[in-house]
């Protein structure tokens, strides 16, 4: 099988100088009157509602020393560390600009800021760490796009990448690379394995999904493909993958974490009003207003969360 690996950190650390065209589900929740909120069950922020949600399973009285990586503009942080302020803040991104962002949101807590790759910092560092989170970001890692052949990528660079392929094979037992159309989210199999390698107690993580389903009550309303393989988003200046969290969820069981994966919307509890049915049944949005509630809508069921907890080996 040949690849071509997708990387988007020259994007991220020589050209990224916006989120305004890449609106997050965090972001979107961020305005207090925007329409997003009101078709919540409670208008919160992001942060709100996942600290809200994540505390039934973590014990944050218990945490110290909380990693965030690619923490876009710092609101979800924010929220965590407002929320418990006994909290110390690491904040890694490869983006100098959402550095910059970050250190100007994060000004009045207690946070530490590092510009590095996350994938080439030493995992021994992670070590002090009781919560570590990447938050609809996991896209951005790289990702091995199948059926191509690049001719400038070096022949050692390519047979170290297949060497990887092999190790999550053997060791997880997973079936890549056994399907000629299936892109593999090589960057974050990486990822997970070095926090998980690490025995950080507890991890989040969360991005699009190519596994999504929507639940019973929406199919009237919303159609979600979901083809379980990764799918190719393309943005302005980079393109990203959705993510199979089925991998991702094998390597964390493997390495001896207990899982929990669903849809945004488990803590993001949609109001199913008559407002927001007219919204997702239009062919066609009369305003602006309803297609923002549209795309709202569809990201809830799209993203995915996995929460692990590191469990007794």
């Amino acid at each position: 099988m040949k690849y071509i690996i997708n990387s988007t950190s020259d994007y991220h650390q020589h050209d990224l100088n916006s989120l305004g065209w890449e609106l997050t589900v965090c972001n979107s929740l961020e305005p207090v009157n925007c329409p997003c909120r009101k078709i919540l069950a409670s208008p919160f922020s992001f942060g709100r509602h996942l600290y809200n949600f994540l505390k039934k399973m973590i014990p944050f009285d218990e945490i110290h020393n909380i990693l965030e990586i690619g923490g876009g503009m710092g609101y979800l942080m924010r929220d965590l560390l407002t929320l418990n302020p006994q909290m110390r803040a690491k904040m890694i991104d490869i983006s100098p600009y959402l550095l910059d962002r970050q250190k100007e949101t994060l000004k009045a807590f207690n946070a530490d800021f590092e510009l590095a790759d996350i994938l080439a910092v030493d995992h021994a560092s992670f070590s002090v760490f009781d919560l570590a989170m990447m938050n609809e970001n996991l896209g951005d890692l790289p990702t091995l796009v199948a059926g191509q052949a690049n001719d400038d990528h070096s022949e050692s660079a390519t047979v170290r990448v297949l060497e990887r392929l092999e190790h999550f094979k053997n060791k997880y037992n997973l079936p890549v690379g056994l399907k000629e159309s299936e892109h593999i989210n090589i960057g974050a199999m990486e990822i997970v394995e070095k926090l998980c390698v690490t025995g950080i107690k507890y991890i989040y993580l969360s991005e699009h999904s190519c596994e999504a389903v929507v639940p019973e009550i929406i199919k009237p309303y919303l159609t979600l493909p979901s083809s379980g393989i990764p799918e190719m988003i393309s943005l302005k200046g980079h393109k990203e993958f959705t993510i199979k969290f089925s991998y991702l969820q094998k390597i964390a069981e493997v390495l001896h974490y207990k899982t929990r994966r669903g849809p945004f919307a488990d803590f993001l509890p949609l109001n199913l009003s008559d407002k927001v049915k007219i919204a997702l049944r239009l062919a066609t949005p009369y305003n602006d207003e309803q297609e923002i509630i549209r795309q709202f809508v569809y990201d809830l069921y799209k993203y995915e969360y996995l929460i692990l907890i590191k469990g007794d080996e």
